[in-house]
């Protein structure tokens, strides 16, 4: 298992083009958020919108819609029970995120089925939280496209069938080759198991156990994959990277990060990692 290191982050965020407009750095198209868990759809959506993608569009519950726009003007919004707009823009996307706080009811299920019957190859789909619960439960075929599971512990154990107290390297990269899939397994040393490497993150802090916390990396990896889509497989590894180099830093003068403090932090902090040369590294930023 190979250590990801800031080196990633020196490849991936490099200068903005100075002939650029928004449709340069890519859509993305987030689905999820029911009435219950509209927060999660919107913290995804923030870190999507913090780390660069060009354009956002929120498909939600439409009770949502008003802090959405709220909370983030960067960001449109649809009804994400309106299946002919829905389709739409998932065709149009970039970079899909789908899952965040989705839920798994009947109207989940038939949500989910429409994003995925209108996903393209040359798209990147993240797969998150509610909709990697519902895939397994329904045993639904995977979409089309760069495929990228963000999936904790137990989500990992639904999709794969292997308990977590065996979840080893070896069995986990088995059911990946399977999936034919990026996976991002979340835990205290996120491993991210790619079509020719294994990595482990090595960073990493406790302040980052709270809720929301993966549906801003899920946000963060749509943002990057869009972005920076011509390495969209890197841009998987410097999204998770950067989610805990930002969170380790707010960590030093807080007990806790909250979410939203690590998509705010992004534009700051991937304007310094432009900067730097082989020479210097993360650990010398204030």
């Amino acid at each position: 298992m190979k250590k990801l290191t800031d080196q990633i982050l020196k490849d991936v965020i490099t200068p903005r083009p100075e002939n650029s407009f928004k449709g340069t750095f890519g859509k993305v198209t987030l689905i999820g958020g029911n009435r219950n868990f509209g927060g999660a759809i919107i913290m995804a959506s923030t870190a999507a919108v913090c780390a660069g993608a060009g354009l956002v569009t929120t498909a939600t519950d439409e009770i949502n819609a008003s802090a959405l726009h709220a909370q983030l003007p960067e960001a449109m919004f649809a009804d994400f029970t309106d299946d002919a707009l829905v389709a739409d823009l998932t065709q149009a996307a970039t970079s899909v995120v789908v899952g965040p706080g989705l839920g798994n009811d009947k109207t989940s299920l038939r949500i989910l089925k429409n994003v995925f019957a209108h996903t393209t190859e040359k798209q990147n789909v993240i797969i998150d939280g509610s909709a990697i619960t519902l895939m397994a439960i329904e045993k639904l075929e995977q979409p089309q496209g760069n495929i990228i599971y963000t999936p904790h512990e137990m989500e990992w154990q639904r999709l794969s069938g292997i308990k977590i107290g065996e979840q080893t390297e070896d069995k986990n990269r088995a059911a990946q080759e399977k999936l034919g899939a990026t996976v991002v397994l979340k835990k205290h040393h996120t491993e991210i198991y790619t079509d020719d490497q294994v990595y482990q993150l090595p960073i990493g802090t406790p302040a980052q156990a709270v809720g929301g916390m993966g549906d801003t990396l899920a946000g963060m990896v749509g943002g990057f994959t869009a972005e920076f889509n011509d390495k969209a497989d890197k841009a998987v590894l410097a999204a998770v990277y950067a989610h805990s180099a930002i969170a380790e830093k707010i960590a030093e003068s807080q007990y806790i990060v909250l979410p939203h403090q690590i998509s705010r932090a992004l534009p700051t902090f991937m304007k310094k990692m432009e900067k730097l040369d082989d020479n210097h590294h993360i650990g010398f930023l204030n």
